[in-house]
């Protein structure tokens, strides 16, 4: 009821369009659905900044490494390079004792290189590898039943067996992948850490998540803080770490204090495995709309933990640096499969709200139909037939961007969060329709992105970009004709010249400083080969 009364009481405020300040002619105005998004960022951002101090203080609270770690890491047509900085790091964990298995989705020729690069990373002596016809849900050609059961079986022993264990099955999917590590650990562990194949872990990564799993029991799981490890080579790749630090570090560090973080990313996160193996084969079969789900996996398995009533939390305090798409025909196809899960998973997640504090359904409420009122927002002041509402909302989606990276650069201590501003226009360009086409499409399956070794294009995540495109042009044409009609007044021109100024002023300066300060600092990072996590 909760939930249905804040869309309610949130749809009345943008409806009645009630203003609290507004100026003559409406050159500026500010109401109460502007106010209502107002505080709810100022409120995100007080109850962050709580969290950080609440992780910091964790620091004092000593606790005993004698719990049984198992770190599974999923793997797919995986970059060479990538590939042996993650292993790499993995070896430099500090946790004793950590079992290591690495699944590959595929057994071609073509994808033994990865279990190759395992095997001269992690030692060949030490390391036990195997190449499996099947995986635990579709037996391989001229595979009986006989010897698919004795393949599983096999599998299992070596998991259990072994401290470094690489396995090459037949594809199927992350999910598929992931199942593979769940099930063949059983119950050997007490808890399960998770790991993409294009991350590089800090070596304290591992256990500073154990120790909020170690603080309080009703944990079911934690993620930690997932940076970019390719940021500057391409704009995209840069936008995307600014934005990285503001989803973790404002948004999720808010859902943590809460205990109800919606989404523990696939790169660095870890669960207890008593609870996974409770819901491990109904995570595994999920179906939306008669489909079995192939994406989305791991934003499910936290719905999962948050379902039985348990709490996810956030850490800072663990870090990894991960591969993000450097060409904006893949990013896009990465955030609309992304989206795709989260509108999915929202259904999901909607029906646990009961068990967890107001804020998770607060913020679904607020995040997952924000992009609806946007929408209508920006169509409506398009096609009003004034230009000063077109550059209003240019230079309203600037400053907003502006002011909550100014806290971001106030609580990181780096200018660098500036640049968050950037990424305003990326959403209402690219990732606005995106999330609309991910709704249309929401029942088609796929990985969303391909392997980092060969690059596949994929242009069909063109068609809302251009569709938005076409819709935004044609209000700026009817602006134009409508303002035709009549001459601008003094006071206009005077606005709409200060305006378009201000809005000129930001771009020089913001782009200089980019050109300055990130191109330098690439180059100098690009040259000293930087690969740590601390390399911020």
């Amino acid at each position: 009821m909760f939930g249905v009364s804040l869309l309610l009481a949130i749809t009345a405020a943008y409806i009645m369009n009630y203003q609290f300040i507004k100026t003559d002619n409406y050159y500026f105005s500010f109401g109460l659905y502007g106010t209502i998004l107002a505080v709810h960022l100022i409120i995100q951002s007080l109850f962050a900044f709580l969290e950080h101090k609440n992780m910091k203080r964790s620091l004092e609270t000593p606790i005993k490494l004698n719990k049984t770690l198992a770190l599974c890491i999923a793997a797919f047509q995986e970059d060479p390079n990538y590939l042996r900085k993650c292993l790499l790091s993995v070896k430099r964990l500090t946790y004793p004792g950590i079992k290591v298995i690495m699944v590959i989705d595929g057994n071609n020729e073509d994808d033994i290189y990865m279990m190759d690069i395992f095997g001269e990373i992690m030692g060949r002596d030490k390391a036990a590898t195997y190449i499996w016809k099947s995986n635990f849900h579709h037996k391989g050609l001229e595979e009986t039943d006989e010897s698919y059961l004795e393949s599983m079986q096999h599998v299992t022993r070596m998991v259990l067996s072994n401290k470094c264990v690489c396995i090459m099955q037949k594809w199927g999917g992350k999910r598929e992948v992931m199942y593979t590590a769940f099930k063949a650990l059983g119950r050997s562990v007490d808890y399960v850490q998770v790991c993409d194949s294009d991350t590089v872990l800090d070596p304290a990564s591992s256990v500073e998540m154990v120790k909020v799993l170690e603080q309080d029991p009703m944990v079911g799981g934690v993620g930690g803080d997932v940076q970019i490890l390719n940021k500057y080579e391409s704009w995209i790749s840069f936008l995307s770490s600014v934005r990285y630090w503001m989803a973790f570090n404002i948004e999720r560090a808010c859902q943590s204090y809460f205990g109800c973080v919606q989404c523990i990313s696939g790169p660095l996160g870890m669960y207890r495995n008593s609870l996974l193996h409770d819901f491990i084969e109904d995570w595994y079969n999920q179906e939306f709309m008669g489909s079995q789900c192939s994406f989305g996996d791991d934003r499910h398995l936290t719905n999962r933990v948050l379902s039985l009533g348990y709490a996810t939390k956030y850490t800072a305090r663990s870090k990894c640096l991960t591969e993000t798409p450097i060409r904006y025909l893949r990013w896009l196809n990465q955030q609309t499969r992304w989206s795709k899960s989260y509108f999915r998973e929202w259904l999901y997640n909607a029906m646990w709200f009961h068990k967890h504090h107001l804020w998770m359904t607060y913020e679904a409420v607020i995040t997952g139909f924000f992009p609806f009122f946007l929408i209508a927002t920006v169509i409506q002041l398009f096609y009003r037939g004034r230009i000063w509402n077109i550059l209003l909302f240019l230079l309203t989606v600037q400053l907003v961007g502006l002011i909550k990276s100014s806290f971001a650069s106030c609580l990181r201590g780096n200018i660098v969060m500036v640049f968050m501003s950037f990424y305003s226009v990326l959403y209402m360009s690219s990732l606005l329709p995106a999330k609309m086409f991910a709704i249309a499409t929401i029942n088609k399956a796929g990985w969303g992105t391909s392997g980092r070794k060969t690059i596949v294009v994929n242009f069909i995540g063109l068609i809302p970009i251009s569709v938005w495109v076409s819709i935004l042009f044609g209000g700026v044409l009817y602006t134009i004709y409508q303002e035709t009609k009549k001459p601008f007044s003094e006071s206009e021109q005077t606005i709409l010249i200060i305006g378009a100024i201000l809005y000129a002023c930001y771009w020089v300066m913001l782009l200089t400083l980019y050109v300055v300060l990130i191109t330098k600092c690439g180059r100098r990072k690009k040259e000293q080969q930087y690969d740590m996590v601390l390399d911020v």
